[in-house]
């Protein structure tokens, strides 16, 4: 494993500090951008993890420099090792379809593998908070994304680390949980967030553009005709 920081700033140590993982998709971007808005110095990651495409951690680097990160740090993982899933083997198709069940994009124990990192982060910096932008409405079936395993994984850090035991959890935060995609997208424009510079596509190009296809695209293009709200997705 190996990580880089693509910028940084220095901080504040004043400031209450929060680790935000962002993907650069539309969840995440708004979930920085709430993190900021509440007064958090942002210190963002993302994971450079075998996926299909590199347009969505161009897109996470661009919306953490446009929010102010105090820092954004890219992880380099290789979940392509052990694949399992459409997004990191190029043998499985993406679906264009909506599928029962868990889909073949849930990427195998990937939120357990990034929040434990972002938690180590979190306590190497003296953070507060971790961010994280899972959602239970329109969650395309993950079950790393329900309240039930944000609510275990809690109760792991609280044991698992330093900071806990001496007496200062770190707290995970989920803004978006109980929101639908049209609810996200409101409160985004709100707070400054530019959709346009977002990917959220399964299997954009290397320009970003989306396939308008995928489950990712179909539930985001549904949130903003439910939102009324034109969709600035750059489409193939």
């Amino acid at each position: 494993m190996s990580n880089h920081i693509t910028s940084a700033k220095q901080a504040d140590t004043t400031t209450k500090k929060a680790v935000i993982l962002v993907s650069g998709g539309l969840d995440s971007t708004t979930v920085l951008a709430i993190a900021q808005s509440q007064g958090y110095s942002c210190y963002t990651i993302s994971f450079d993890y075998g996926q299909r495409h590199r347009a969505e951690l161009d897109a996470a680097a661009h919306t953490s420099q446009f929010f102010n990160a105090a820092a954004h740090k890219v992880v380099t993982l290789d979940l392509g090792a052990i694949g399992g899933s459409a997004l990191t083997d190029t043998r499985i198709d993406v679906p264009e379809t909506l599928e029962e069940g868990i889909p073949v994009t849930y990427v195998p124990a990937r939120n357990t593998v990034f929040l434990s990192i972002a938690l180590g982060w979190a306590e190497v910096l003296g953070a507060d908070a971790i961010f994280i932008g899972v959602n239970a409405v329109d969650y395309s079936g993950y079950p790393d994304c329900r309240p039930e395993y944000i609510d275990a994984f809690q109760a792991m850090a609280n044991l698992a680390t330093k900071a806990a035991v001496e007496g200062a959890p770190l707290a995970i935060h989920t803004p978006l949980l109980d929101l639908s995609k049209s609810d996200i997208i409101r409160l985004g424009r709100e707070l400054g967030v530019d959709y346009s510079q977002t990917v959220s596509c399964y299997q954009a190009n290397d320009q970003g553009l989306a396939c308008k296809k995928c489950d990712s695209c179909r539930l985001r293009r549904q949130g903003f005709e439910q939102a009324g709200v034109p969709d600035p997705t750059k489409y193939v």
